[in-house]
């Protein structure tokens, strides 16, 4: 298991806090057949503890975000949603292979493998310009052209953002790491 601990806002990871990090996060190697990438984002907000965990294998990602005031506590919730959701991928992929074996038993037909469709071309291209603005213009910009999306220049931060809007009506924001 390759174990990535990052620091933000201004939150420092103890070793003891890293040491139980480690531990409890190995546990989750008995799920995996193959290498595991595991990324811990420790942050601090105005008066709580933020923990983002994030578990890749095999190009897939698996991902709990949890925010209390003891970082502790907050790995003992994040640690059994992401045990939740790797036992339920994994139980997909056996039932999907328990299924495959089945129907080839009762089939006396051999399949012919069709040629996977063509990815569509591009059908449009645009360039435009971005223009340094700040989040709150990005989102009356959104409501102004109708888009579901709209990326723009960050003024305040200086990267790339996407403002979108999710399904509830709330705005969500994607901040580029480059």
């Amino acid at each position: 298991m390759k174990l990535e601990i990052l620091e933000r806002n201004g939150y420092k990871v103890a070793q003891r806090l890293e040491r139980i990090l480690n531990e409890k996060l190995s546990k989750l190697e008995k799920y995996f057949d193959d290498e595991v990438n595991v990324k811990v984002v420790c942050s601090k907000l105005a008066k709580q503890d933020k923990l983002e965990i994030t578990v890749t294998s095999k190009g897939v990602l698996f991902r709990a975000e949890v925010v209390g005031e003891n970082m502790y506590n907050n790995i003992d919730y994040a640690l059994p949603k992401l045990e939740k959701q790797i036992v339920r991928n994994n139980d997909k992929k056996k039932e999907k292979k328990a299924k495959g074996s089945k129907q080839e038993n009762f089939l006396p037909f051999e399949f012919i493998e069709e040629k996977p469709e063509a990815l569509p071309s591009i059908y449009k291209k645009k360039t435009f310009d971005l223009d340094p603005m700040l989040v709150d213009d990005a989102r009356y910009a959104i409501e102004r052209l109708g888009h579901d999306f709209f990326v723009f220049l960050n003024a305040e931060t200086g990267k790339v953002n996407i403002l979108y809007r999710r399904k509830d009506g709330k705005f969500g924001l994607i901040d580029l790491v480059y």
